[in-house]
């Protein structure tokens, strides 16, 4: 099942989270957040955090944050999806990845990016399957366990871009319309 993630979700979010944010350069941050964080991070109602839910058991996720700080950006969003080891593999990671952005484009936005640390096959494949296109490479942006590491920046258009834009729609208000089980 996927569902909207909830504030009593963020200790199993954080625990998926933890083994990338320690062992690997998947993602940039260096210590792992705990649960207090995560509720934080899914505060904004317009960025939608889903969950993975088999067999009573959180085992991936997918977050959104904001773009950039300026408001002009407010209708492109920042994607991330992580699994547990057990979720890999099983074609869970495309059918939450999809969820989600349908969910964003039911609420209005128009852009999804994804920045992919190299190397990274699985994810990269994922993105590609789901329509994401390499917009570029960002070379040796980040160091993390010894290490320099590039970031390939994907993009996904969700929406035509209309003139003037339509206002952003809260997730809640969204998700209903998924077709999730």
């Amino acid at each position: 099942m996927i569902r909207l993630a909830r504030a009593e979700d963020s200790s199993a979010i954080a625990a998926i989270y933890r083994p990338y944010v320690a062992d690997t350069r998947i993602t940039f941050e260096e210590v792992p957040p705990a649960a207090d964080e995560i509720v934080q991070r899914m505060s904004n109602p317009c960025h939608p955090w889903l969950v993975l839910e088999k067999d009573g058991i959180i085992s991936g996720y997918t977050s959104t944050a904001t773009m950039r700080a300026r408001a002009a950006y407010r209708w492109s969003v920042e994607t991330g999806i992580y699994l547990a080891e057990s979720a890999k593999g099983q074609g869970l990671g495309k059918a939450l990845l999809s969820a989600h952005l349908t969910l964003l484009e039911n609420q209005g936005f128009t852009s999804a990016f994804a920045g992919i640390a190299l190397p990274n096959d699985a994810s990269i494949g994922l993105h590609e399957a789901l329509g994401f296109r390499l917009m570029g490479v960002e070379r040796g942006v980040g160091f993390k366990l010894s290490g320099w590491s590039d970031v390939a920046r994907y993009q996904r258009d969700l929406a035509p871009r209309t003139n003037p834009p339509g206002e952003l729609k809260a997730c809640r208000d969204c998700f209903e319309a998924l077709p999730v089980g």
